[in-house]
């Protein structure tokens, strides 16, 4: 039988099974599984119906869960909100909720802001809200942000809310609901869905997404089942990684145990892997997806970058700021790193706690010793005494969702007066100071408990460029036993300071055991010229981990071939493309092919990075980097006239034109029109004083224009806005130098060497500085 009639026979045997009955459904199509086994064929998807034969127990247990409800086909029985023609008025629209039919609609502004009648198509969750999805021309499922808060009414629930509700949100704002960052196919799916291929065709900028279960399903965790009935009609005895599936609790390792005197538990044998975690973690995480496909069991980073400790998602300690769900949490947990798993304390089909309260907890930690008011210090039973109400706090998200925070850290109200973040006491005690917590604190547990080291403060300091803050970073960075989301963080911060000592530190890292790390470090790797980079990056290029790879080939695009062996070539143009092969998976969105573009340009391809440019802007005319880019690129071959063109263009479609004036300012600098020039680049620096680079640019081209004295008073007002920004103090002390002010210079190269204590800028200034005081007036 040919291999695609063979498949279509397949996929309507399965369908006609599922009607039919088990007993004959898991043998016909362990013989349909078998008839390919000499095919090089990956296992395929069955659907929960098939599983559900053999596993009735869980399959119960599974009904009814979050899992099961993540996405369900509108009809009377999913639809939880009024539809029966009530409204709600948001921004100055009434948007109407009736039926008609079986049909649930809704009359809302739609892309063009004007009403428009719209059918639900699906549910999407079920508590504590359940959003609906609208269709859109193109294949284009959209998430409505009118949500239905499905709590009960003495909870404040059943009624119709607004997910932004302290904002105006209108049709022609990104977070509308008709927008791409609502869009069902590329934001939402995969993660709600089982074998979610979102099928996105660049040509004709539609989608096609398809799923084998509407819901996430059994094999959403445990990867295609058809190898597993495979195995199951064989009748063999079970063994450990042979039965088709991955069996998640396989690698959790032994039993939690105490020892003798002991008040927490250790496992009995180690975990073998981090398998289970990583099942859960695609989709209780923030990251960014690089590839479709991926089964359970997989390395993580073969498919998902996860993100790092950014200020706009967590606080500088780590705590959750954002919706980061829970990976990025739970990972910098002592838990995490004693082997804690995710079904340790829920159970992967109800996915309920395994006991209520403090109960879950006490499998690991002695109550006699840690569920008391010795502990605690608050009363047996209340809300104080819970465990996750000081080490587990919550956000609250989309308005009515609260999260917990699963790094399950010791309260520390001392580093909420040094770094403004928040703790679980004064959250509870809405009434009382950080003050008053720090002291409870001392008093309750010691000065020990305000004297540990937390990563929080270095990053802090290093974000305000504190003095030593450098040197913290790379001890940080060299720390094997710091969780992998901190080091790759500090990482992402030496790129900001870029120096010997840095670097060094980086490079240790491009060989860390946690792919993450290296990813990060490759990142970083920037600070150096693109020769430098190869010799110490070029095996990278082999890593084994798919999004590791796909990073060296980007930050090693630059290398010049000619001092390249052929099969170096081959090995760099194979990175190269895994990279451009994860930028296509995400075509949808413009930001990947400005990074296309980028590498195509490091690597000497104008033409394809001009066109990867020109598709950004026909995705969305607003994406400010593909003009800049693209202006960028007309620049480097000379095509000045071209590039203002771009830049001119993107003034009548960005909402922010502070960069687009700032560099169309630079192209006027290149092109001798000077005059003009100082007129963008004193725009983007007056509008835009947060951004050091436009002050500093702004300076040097005064200076340029024997302008000096309003140089120096522009980079003098910029440092009262950024104290210790390196190039600033570099500029206006070699500006001095330059003017004859020794005292002046001096006293800038010193706070130059007060923020670069590793570098050897300041010290060569204040040698210069050193000389012309000592040969006087010349």
């Amino acid at each position: 039988m040919p291999l695609i009639l063979k498949a279509v026979w397949r996929s309507h045997m399965i369908s006609l099974l599922h009607v039919q009955g088990v007993r004959y459904s898991i043998f016909i199509l362990a013989f349909l599984a078998a008839g390919c086994r000499n095919e090089a064929r990956p296992p395929a998807y069955v659907g929960t119906a098939v599983c559900q034969e053999c596993h009735s127990e869980v399959t119960e247990a599974w009904r009814g869960s979050d899992h099961d409800l993540a996405m369900q086909v509108a009809h009377d029985s999913t639809v939880l909100a009024d539809f029966d023609g009530t409204t709600f008025e948001y921004a100055g629209i009434t948007t109407t909720f009736y039926r008609r039919g079986g049909e649930f609609l809704v009359q809302t502004d739609g892309p063009d802001g004007t009403l428009e009648e719209f059918a639900v198509r699906y549910t999407f969750g079920v508590y504590p809200l359940q959003q609906y999805l609208l269709e859109l021309p193109g294949g284009r499922l959209q998430g409505l942000t009118i949500a239905w808060d499905s709590r009960p009414a003495g909870e404040g629930g059943q009624r119709w809310f607004h997910l932004y509700p302290d904002e105006i949100i209108t049709a022609d704002d990104e977070l509308h609901w008709t927008k791409r960052s609502q869009n069902w196919n590329r934001q939402c799916a995969e993660c709600h869905s089982t074998n979610l291929v979102k099928g996105y065709d660049p040509k004709t900028k539609s989608y096609a997404t398809t799923w084998s279960d509407v819901n996430v399903g059994c094999e959403a965790c445990h990867g295609p089942a058809s190898d597993h009935l495979e195995w199951a009609a064989r009748d063999e005895p079970y063994q450990p990684g042979t039965t088709g599936l991955v069996a998640l609790r396989d690698s959790a390792g032994g039993p939690w145990l105490f020892d003798p005197g002991a008040s927490i538990a250790r496992r009995a044998s180690p975990a073998a892997d981090r398998v289970e975690v990583e099942t859960c973690a695609p989709c209780h995480s923030r990251r960014v997806q690089v590839a479709d496909g991926r089964a359970p069991g997989e390395p993580l980073l073969d498919e998902y970058i996860p993100l790092t400790l950014e200020d706009r998602l967590y606080f500088v300690d780590g705590q959750i700021r954002d919706e980061v769900y829970v990976y990025g949490s739970f990972t910098q947990s002592r838990m995490y790193h004693q082997g804690v798993s995710c079904s340790d304390c829920h159970d992967p089909h109800t996915l309920e706690l395994r006991a209520p309260g403090n109960a879950v907890c006490a499998t690991c930690h002695l109550p006699a010793t840690y569920d008391t008011a010795e502990h605690h210090f608050h009363e047996p039973g209340s809300e104080g005494a819970q465990c996750v109400t000081c080490h587990m706090p919550t956000r609250t998200y989309m308005v009515v969702d609260d999260r917990q925070d699963h790094s399950m850290r010791v309260p520390r109200p001392d580093l909420s007066l040094m770094l403004g973040t928040p703790n679980a006491c004064t959250q509870c005690h809405e009434d009382r100071t950080d003050s008053w917590a720090s002291r409870s604190v001392a008093q309750w547990y010691g000065p020990r408990a305000e004297t540990v080291p937390s990563f929080g403060e270095v990053i802090h300091g290093a974000r305000q460029l504190a003095p030593e803050a450098e040197r913290k970073l790379i001890n940080l960075a060299n720390q094997d036993t710091i969780p992998a989301i901190v080091r790759s963080t500090v990482l992402d911060q030496l790129l900001q300071t870029p120096s010997r000592q840095a670097a060094q530190a980086v490079i240790r890292a491009i060989d860390d055991q946690h792919p993450l790390v290296r990813y990060h470090a490759l990142g970083a790797l920037q600070m150096l010229p693109p020769a430098q980079r190869w010799q110490v990056a070029e095996h990278r290029l082999q890593d084994t981990i798919l999004s590791v790879r796909s990073e060296a080939g980007r930050i090693l695009a630059g290398t010049s071939r000619e001092r390249l062996s052929p099969e170096q070539q081959v090995l760099l143009d194979r990175a190269i493309d895994d990279y451009l092969t994860i930028q296509a998976f995400d075509a949808d969105h413009p930001a990947t092919h400005v990074n296309a573009g980028l590498v195509e340009a490091a690597r000497g391809r104008p033409q394809a990075a001009e066109a990867a440019y020109r598709e950004a802007v026909a995705l969305d005319a607003k994406w400010l980097p593909a003009y800049v880019n693209l202006a960028d690129l007309y620049r480097a071959q000379g095509r000045d006239a071209e590039a203002e063109e771009v830049l001119r263009q993107a003034l009548g479609e960005v909402d922010e034109t502070t960069p687009i004036r700032h560099a169309l300012g630079l192209l006027l600098v290149r092109t001798g029109r000077m005059e003009e020039a100082l007129v963008e680049l004193q725009f983007a620096a007056e509008e835009a004083p947060n951004q050091a680079r436009f002050v500093y640019v702004y300076g040097v081209a005064l200076n340029g224009a024997d302008r000096p004295d309003e140089a120096v008073a522009v980079f003098e007002e910029g440092l009262r806005t950024h104290p210790r920004d390196r190039e600033l103090l570099f500029a206006l002390a070699v500006l001095y130098r330059d003017l004859g002010d020794i005292g002046s210079g001096r006293r800038i190269a010193l706070r130059l060497k007060d923020v670069e204590p590793m570098g050897e800028r300041a010290a060569d200034l204040l040698a210069e500085f050193e000389v012309m005081e000592r040969s006087g007036p010349s």
